[in-house]
């Protein structure tokens, strides 16, 4: 390990200007955010992505810089072998996991929103179609497609040839394409949509919610079996909208919510007298809302009082 940092099994969060730092930090720093921010597009998880960016310092303060010629290229070739790692552990915990998986929400700046690419890539919406596909083939996605990473680059990364990578790419970017939202919506529609189905959440307004929402919107309630939850998704604005009314009525407290940016989208923090309940994000098309996506998981919600930086560059 690097003898200038005595801390080198602590991936550094940003330089601290009191000490020294060498090279390998300094580079680190720089990419961390990146880093970060690949992944969790390729874990859904902020938890399982800030254990990957521990184990992808603790590989990089032993590289020898001197033979790397492009520090960032290979600080993401690490990061998505470590990520694969654990993405391959974290499907053998989802088959366990009691009812529907969601992604971890992660409280983001307006900047995020308003970088359109990066706003979709993070999307509930996106993150699960990504979740259908298998650990390669999502490495693979994320880095060509989110990250417009090289083929020999990436072939590099998931140990396969160019070639390879280029099938798989084509083979993964056709199944997302099949399963992802039809239509690109401007974050003012979100908000739109958001701000009336918040308004009848808040008045109790059965009618109100059904305009709003999709004949076959779907609505998926993670509670990892520690919170209360719809074991499956439920398909239908009718039965959405009663199942929404019924919660609200059966609610032991008073309810709130407060407008937000969740993974770069808008999205809605429930509150329950004042103790946070749960991050509701949603899916738009032509002004309705498809669907639903509401976190109720305790463990789920830490990445939600602080902002999470994150980039694609």
């Amino acid at each position: 390990m690097n003898e200038n940092d005595d801390h080198a099994t602590e991936p550094p969060h940003t330089a601290d200007p009191t000490r020294p730092t060498d090279p390998a930090t300094e580079a680190f720093v720089a990419h961390r955010n990146l880093l970060f921010t690949v992944a969790y597009e390729m874990l859904g998880s902020a938890a399982d992505a800030e254990d990957v960016l521990q184990e992808t310092w603790l590989r990089w303060v032993e590289v020898d810089l001197g033979q790397v010629l492009d520090q960032r290229a290979y600080l993401v070739r690490i990061t998505t072998r470590q990520s694969l790692n654990r993405l391959r552990a974290l499907t053998r915990r989802k088959e366990a996991y009691v009812g529907p998986w969601l992604p971890e929400p992660v409280l983001t700046a307006p900047d995020v929103a308003e970088d359109v690419e990066l706003a979709e890539s993070l999307s509930m919406a996106l993150m699960l179609v990504l979740e259908t596909l298998s650990p390669t083939e999502r490495a693979v996605f994320v880095l060509r497609e989110v990250f417009d990473v090289g083929y020999d680059e990436i072939a590099a990364a998931v140990d396969k040839s160019p070639a390879a990578v280029r099938q798989i790419a084509h083979r993964a970017r056709r199944h997302v394409d099949a399963r992802r939202p039809r239509t690109t919506v401007s974050a003012s529609q979100t908000r739109a949509a958001l701000e009336s189905f918040r308004r009848a959440l808040e008045t109790g307004d059965l009618q109100g919610l059904l305009d709003v929402l999709a004949p076959d919107v779907v609505l998926v309630s993670d509670g990892g079996g520690v919170k209360q939850a719809a074991r499956r998704p439920i398909t239908g604005a009718d039965k959405v909208a009663r199942f929404i009314i019924g919660g609200s009525g059966r609610a032991t407290g008073t309810v709130t919510n407060d407008p937000t940016l969740v993974n770069g989208n808008p999205a809605l923090v429930l509150r329950l007298d004042g103790e946070m309940d749960g991050v509701l994000a949603l899916r738009v098309e032509n002004a309705r809302i498809t669907g639903l996506y509401y976190v109720r998981n305790p463990e789920k919600l830490t990445r939600v009082e602080s902002e999470t930086s994150l980039t694609l560059r």
